[in-house]
């Protein structure tokens, strides 16, 4: 491995401790993200000739945070120095920073970034793209290329973000075990929100956003790190990694959507297979059940299938009936109802869905569903019309190509019977 690769490796795996922790020490995070990059290149001077620190995350920090002081000195000398409590209340600079820091300051250090990232007056897609900054490190323009928007409107949605928490009066004491409890939640769905931008991409954007669902699983894995014990969080890491494993069987060479059925589960990974079945084990051993554990049962089920005709879809569908009291959601009902037309047959599942139309009217996957389980009835013509209302709502240009497959083979039926 190169020096700068082995470099690189080392600063992103260190980053979300030393940022967390230069974010406690100096409660700004253009500070704090100030000091790390000038640690980091000061890390690029000195470790190709002295060799890796034993830990780089404190060799981070220390260098971080002197280099901030020195800034501050500096600054000091036209203006007055702020006071010292405006810096930090947590460590004077005796604080032996040089020494390896404990788990359990990293620990609240990290916890408390990824909590920053999702503050509650962030919308999603701000908390996605500052998650994917501050702790990820990606660049502005890495980001802007995955929304798929322009640099410029990037930046200024991340400057605006970080303006927000500014202003938002963020505690930075360490929170107690019931505050803790409550937002570990909205950074399980920060980090299931991300690997979704990255999942639901089709076609041309694939390069692009793909990256993220394993951004998403790599902050999964740190939190588990952080919650050990927490059931949940092992289901959510085993929902990313048994979704991920068939990422490379999920669409043809020309990016268009293949169906799971239509799979060759040949090419599904494994690895992450066998990762995901051995934590969704571990976390019902706790049985304290949770809506991503219930999530990753059916992605399991899917994954244990050595065929799509091996399916269990009555337990899919008594699993989907568990998510739907845990999380009532129209959208759940809808997924459910794909379980019940393999279990059951179209028609029940038709039944099951025709309620939700008011509340689905502006979804793609409703009218697609609808149509499919109406083209399964022989119901061309109403099938027909539902296929054109889901082109119509697209999200990619993939899932406009796959519903056209399907009117296409209906046009097709059509001149064999004229």
């Amino acid at each position: 491995m190169s020096d700068l690769a082995w470099i690189e490796q080392a600063i992103t795996a260190a980053r979300p401790q030393a940022v967390g922790a230069l974010l406690r020490y100096f409660r700004d995070l253009d500070t704090a993200e100030e000091a790390f990059q000038n640690a980091c290149l000061r890390a690029l001077k000195s470790w190709p000739e002295k060799g890796p620190p034993r830990d780089a995350a404190s060799w981070l920090i220390m260098v971080g945070r002197n280099a901030a002081i020195d800034q501050v000195r500096r600054q000091a000398k036209q203006t007055a120095l702020p006071p010292e409590d405006l810096i930090s209340d947590l460590d004077d600079v005796e604080t032996p920073l040089a020494d390896r820091l404990d788990g359990a300051h990293y620990r609240d250090d990290i916890l408390r970034l990824l909590f920053i990232c999702c503050h509650p007056d962030l919308q999603p897609t701000q908390q996605i793209a500052v998650a994917l900054r501050i702790v990820s490190g990606l660049s502005v323009k890495q980001i802007a290329r995955a929304f798929l928007v322009g640099e410029s409107a990037m930046e200024q949605r991340i400057t605006r973000a970080k303006a927000k928490i500014a202003r938002a009066d963020v505690p930075f004491e360490t929170p107690g075990p019931v505050e803790r409890s409550q937002r570990v939640a909205a950074v399980a769905a920060m980090v299931y929100l991300l690997f979704n931008e990255g999942y639901s991409a089709g076609g041309a954007e694939i390069p692009a956003r793909s990256p993220l669902c394993e951004e998403a699983i790599r902050l999964a894995r740190l939190l588990l790190r952080l919650f050990q014990a927490e059931p949940e969080i092992m289901g959510l890491t085993a929902l990313l990694l048994l979704q991920h494993a068939r990422a490379a069987a999920r669409f043809d060479t020309a990016g268009e959507v293949i169906l799971l059925e239509d799979q060759d589960r040949t090419l599904w990974s494994t690895r992450d297979i066998g990762e995901g079945l051995a934590l969704m084990d571990k976390a019902m051993r706790h049985r304290r059940p949770g809506p991503y554990q219930v999530q990753a049962a059916i992605a399991a089920l899917h994954a244990r299938a050595a065929r799509f005709e091996d399916t269990d879809w009555a337990q899919i569908d008594h699993l989907y009936a568990t998510l739907e009291i845990m999380t009532p959601s129209p959208v759940i009902t809808l997924n459910r109802a794909v379980a019940v037309s393999k279990a059951r047959g179209p028609q029940a599942a038709l039944d099951m869905i025709e309620p939700l139309a008011n509340r689905l009217g502006g979804y793609f996957y409703f009218f697609g569903a609808r149509g499919a389980l109406l083209l399964q009835l022989g119901r061309a013509d109403e099938a027909r019309e539902s296929f054109n209302q889901a082109i119509a709502l697209a999200n990619t240009p993939a899932e406009a190509a796959h519903i056209r497959l399907h009117l296409d083979r209906l046009q097709g039926e059509a001149a064999k019977q004229a």
